[in-house]
């Protein structure tokens, strides 16, 4: 079939046309036939957002996403492509991608009616089969549906001519799949524009008497908070979506731990990176704490890349520490967590009644994620060597430039290898013994067990 050039061809090879919706319906049905994974990359979805959006493909809906920020939304919709076919034939040259089977553009109906089954034939690839527009308030019905063309006009062309059309993103997706991000910042008159494409299936372009069928898939994205903040979705185009899908945030740490690896920008290769399983843990949980503090506006939300960014802030703390002392691993410790709360205060939105105390109140949920994961981690630990070293009127010092070998080295006696077997190290180097040692002494301060002034522990 991908051979064929011309119509003739087209017909003779067996080709029978599908609608955008039966094609991601056949794709999907025989994808869950042979039991592949069906949106990979993915986290955290899998019992709730994509039996859903399962569900809506099958049943041929047009669809609309709500969520907050960073709930992946987006990628959601472009995943969809994937179900597309890989391939489908369109008449060469059109520009919105008639099938030679049904064409619904003036040109493609003049040009079959003059070469009949000679028409050329072109093969337009899934990727070129996706549009999307981000809903601004400047956006206009022309630029989604489409406007006279005064250029046409000005070439001689009549404006009784429907040639002199330039159609908009809508129907040059024709065949696809058109995404619209964050829908309610579209002006309701210009939100009318799309009832006819999504009940009556076609498209009015100025006062021409022309309507044009056309075959496409809408999906949308919204805040629900837009409803009443920013704006609003119109009652009659709500209600020509077939399936509202709520999506939300990692429910769990270990999903929100799999989006921060499989998203965060990978560290300098000059020096590796080997950050310990009980601070991916913390990073995680601190996010989960942010998400439920009662100082954060939660009609924001706080975003995945909330954990991403400081889980790349934390390795590249620890990779300065290296690169400065000339060690030859980078392994993340305490000290590093604290940098993520510069990297943090931008991308939550507080209270209005919490001005002036934004890093305060981070600091406080950033402690209080240590707490939590170093109670999991080193519950019924004993530490009482430690205490006994601290109570002798011993002193540590730590900040994020010591060398691991200086952390180690102030505390002679004592054997890190409890620690390290509880927290998952396996001590290979003194960046482990040095990461263990700092997480139980700020575990300990921060359950009133050790004191600590700034950067010095016990005294």
């Amino acid at each position: 079939m991908h051979r064929s050039t011309t119509f003739a061809e087209l017909k003779a090879s067996g080709y029978r046309p599908r609608t955008v919706k039966d094609e991601l319906r056949d794709n999907l049905v025989a994808l869950m036939r042979q039991g592949e994974e069906l949106f990979p990359g993915i986290i955290g979805y899998e019992g709730s957002v994509i039996p859903a959006l399962e569900r809506a493909i099958l049943a041929g809906h047009d669809i609309i996403l709500l969520g907050e920020r960073g709930q992946a939304k987006t990628r959601l919709i472009r995943r969809l492509v994937e179900l597309l076919d890989e391939k489908v034939p369109v008449v060469a040259g059109c520009e919105i991608n008639d099938s030679p089977f049904d064409p619904v553009c003036a040109r493609c109906r003049q040009l079959l009616e003059e070469d009949g089954d000679q028409t050329a034939i072109d093969w337009l690839g899934r990727d070129r089969r996706f549009g999307e527009k981000l809903a601004t308030p400047d956006t206009a019905v022309a630029d989604l549906i489409g406007d006279v063309d005064p250029i046409r006009v000005a070439e001689g062309r009549y404006l009784s001519d429907e040639l002199v059309i330039h159609y908009g993103l809508v129907p040059r997706t024709h065949r696809g799949i058109f995404s619209i991000n964050e829908l309610p910042d579209l002006p309701p008159r210009i939100q009318v524009s799309l009832l006819n494409v999504l009940e009556e299936r076609d498209i009015q372009i100025r006062g021409f008497n022309v309507r044009l069928p056309i075959d496409v898939m809408l999906v949308a994205t919204a805040n629900p908070e837009d409803y009443t903040n920013r704006g609003r979705i119109i009652t009659p185009l709500k209600d020509r979506f077939g399936s509202e899908i709520r999506t939300h945030y990692p429910l769990t740490r270990g999903h929100e731990i799999e989006i921060m690896r499989q998203e965060a920008t990978a560290p300098p290769a000059a020096v590796p990176v080997r950050c310990p399983s009980f601070l991916e843990d913390v990073v995680a949980e601190f996010t989960h704490q942010v998400r439920r503090s009662g100082h954060v506006n939660h009609r924001s939300g706080v975003s995945v890349r909330f954990s991403i960014a400081n889980w790349e802030t934390l390795q590249a703390s620890a990779v300065r520490r290296a690169v400065r002392n000339g060690e030859g691993e980078a392994v993340p410790r305490v000290s590093d967590l604290f940098a993520t709360v510069q990297s943090s205060l931008g991308r939550v939105e507080f209270e209005g009644f919490e001005e002036g105390r934004e890093e305060e109140i981070v600091r406080r949920m950033l402690s209080s994620a240590i707490v939590e994961v170093f109670r999991e981690y080193l519950s019924g630990f004993d530490v009482r060597p430690l205490l006994d070293f601290f109570e002798a009127g011993a002193e540590v010092l730590i900040d994020d430039l010591t060398p691991s070998d200086s952390v180690v080295l102030q505390l002679p006696d004592w054997d890190p290898s409890p620690a390290l077997l509880r927290l998952g190290l396996r001590g290979e180097s003194p960046g482990d013994a040095a990461s263990a040692l700092e997480f139980v002494l700020e575990g300990l301060h921060l359950t009133r067990r050790l004191n600590k002034q700034g950067t010095r522990y016990g005294g």
